[in-house]
C-alpha cells in the first residue's frame, strides 16, 4: 500500500506504516549497517545492498548546489548499482587502493534523526543525519551529513535498494571513501 504525503517531506508517523518492519527495525538497520563499517566487516555490509542499488554521494558545485545527475556531473562517489559497491570492497581488501593503504582508519558512526518519509508498495525511503569520526596516522577528521535511502521491505529483513550520502563539509584533506560515511 502506498503512503501519500501531504507535505513533501513529511515525515510518516509510526502509525501510518503499514509493512511488516517497525520504525525501530528501521533504525536498528542503520545501526547494523553502522556497526558492519566501523568493524570492517565489509563483506557482510554488501549483503546489506540488492543487486540493483545505487550508492551516490553528489557534489557540491561552485554555487553551493548539489550536482543532480550522476552520469553527466561531478560526485565523489558514485556506483551505479552493487557491483560497484562490491569492486570497491575488493580494491579495499587488496590494498589496491592509496586510500586504504596501511594503517588502516579506525571509524565511529553515529546516527540520529531518522525520519520514514513515504511508503510504496514493499519500499520505505527514509533519510537521516549521520556523524562520522575517522582516525588514522594520529589525525581525527569528522564527516557529518545526510543520507536518503529507499528499502525494500519484502524480504525477511530490510535491503538497501537506494542510497544517497549528502555529505555537509566537503572540504576535505584526503580520499573520502565508503567507510568513512
Amino acid at each position: 500500500m502506498t503512503t501519500s504525503l501531504a507535505t513533501p517531506g513529511t515525515p510518516l508517523s509510526t502509525t501510518e506504516i503499514n509493512t511488516n518492519v517497525s520504525r525501530a527495525d528501521i533504525e536498528a538497520f542503520l545501526y547494523f549497517e553502522a556497526r558492519l563499517l566501523d568493524d570492517r566487516d565489509f563483506e557482510r555490509w554488501i549483503e546489506l545492498y540488492r543487486e540493483d542499488a545505487p550508492f551516490w554521494m553528489p557534489a557540491w558545485d561552485d554555487d553551493g548546489e548539489l550536482t543532480r545527475d550522476p552520469q553527466r556531473e561531478i560526485s565523489l562517489i558514485y556506483y551505479p548499482d552493487r557491483s560497484g559497491i562490491e569492486d570497491r570492497v575488493f580494491r579495499i581488501r587488496t590494498d589496491r587502493s592509496s586510500a586504504t593503504s596501511l594503517p588502516e582508519p579506525r571509524t565511529g558512526h553515529t546516527i540520529s534523526n531518522v525520519e520514514l518519509l513515504e511508503e510504496r508498495e514493499g519500499e520505505i525511503d527514509i533519510r537521516f543525519n549521520w556523524v562520522s569520526h575517522y582516525f588514522r596516522y594520529n589525525t581525527t577528521d569528522s564527516y557529518f551529513g545526510t543520507s536518503f535511502y529507499t528499502l525494500d521491505v519484502r524480504g525477511d529483513s530490510p535491503l538497501i535498494a537506494s542510497k544517497k550520502v549528502v555529505l555537509k563539509n566537503d572540504y576535505i584533506h584526503h580520499i573520502v571513501d565508503v567507510y568513512m560515511v
